[in-house]
C-alpha cells in the first residue's frame, strides 16, 4: 500500500479575494493603455482614474490577505508581478505621448533597476537567502512615490491651474533617484561580507 501523500496548496494558486483583486489589477492594465488613447479630451483623466482606482486595490488585497487569513506563496509572488506591468505600461504611454530625453531615462532607469532587481532576487532564492534582499522600508516608499507621480502623470491637464504632469514628472525623477538607491542598497546586501558567502 503506498503511502498517502499530502501537498501544501498554500503554494498552488487560489482563488480568494485577496487574489481577486490582484487579478483585477492585472486586467486593469490594458484598460489604461485603451483610455489613454481615446479620443477625447476625458481620455487622459480617465486613464488616470483607472490607474489610481487599480492602484488602491494593492492596498486593499495586501490588508484582505492578512485580515482574512488568505496570504499565499502565489498571492506573494502574484502582487509585485502586479504593480510592476502596471508601472512598466504606464511608463511606455508617457514615453510614447512624451518622448522627451528626461522621461526616456527615467522610464529606463524604472524599468531597468525593476528587471535587475527581480533577477537578484530569483538568484538568492536559489542561493536559499531570499530575505537578504526582501522589500524595505525605503522600496515601499518608492513604490508609492511611483505610482502618485506617474497617476499625476497620465492626468496629463492642469487642474485648477495647478501643473499636475509636472508635478508628476517630479515625483517620478525623485523615485527614479530612490530606486538607484534601493537597487545598490539590495546590491550590497546580497554582495558577500563577513555575514556569509551568497
Amino acid at each position: 500500500m503506498q503511502p498517502e501523500t499530502t501537498t501544501d496548496t498554500r503554494h498552488y494558486p487560489q482563488f480568494n479575494v485577496a487574489t481577486a483583486l490582484t487579478w483585477l489589477r492585472i486586467a486593469a492594465i490594458p484598460a489604461v493603455a485603451v483610455v489613454f488613447y481615446w479620443p477625447g479630451q476625458w481620455s487622459k483623466p480617465l486613464s488616470c482614474l483607472v490607474f489610481t482606482l487599480a492602484g488602491l486595490t494593492d492596498l486593499l488585497d495586501g490588508y484582505l490577505a492578512r485580515r482574512l487569513g488568505q496570504t499565499s506563496k502565489f498571492g506573494a509572488f502574484l502582487d509585485p508581478v502586479a504593480d510592476k506591468l502596471m508601472v512598466a505600461v504606464a511608463l511606455i504611454l508617457l514615453v510614447q505621448a512624451d518622448p522627451r530625453i528626461v522621461i526616456a531615462l527615467v522610464a529606463a532607469i524604472i524599468i531597468g533597476r525593476e528587471i535587475a532587481v527581480s533577477a537578484l532576487r530569483e538568484w538568492m532564492a536559489e542561493l536559499g537567502a531570499r530575505s537578504r534582499v526582501a522589500v524595505s522600508g525605503i522600496g515601499k516608499a518608492k513604490t508609492t512615490m511611483q505610482m502618485i507621480g506617474l497617476g499625476a502623470m497620465l492626468y496629463t491637464h492642469d487642474l485648477y491651474g495647478v501643473p499636475v504632469y509636472d508635478i508628476g514628472l517630479a515625483l517620478l525623477i525623485v523615485a527614479a533617484g530612490i530606486t538607484v538607491w534601493s537597487m545598490v542598497g539590495y546590491i550590497k546586501a546580497a554582495w558577500p561580507g563577513p555575514a556569509g558567502e551568497s
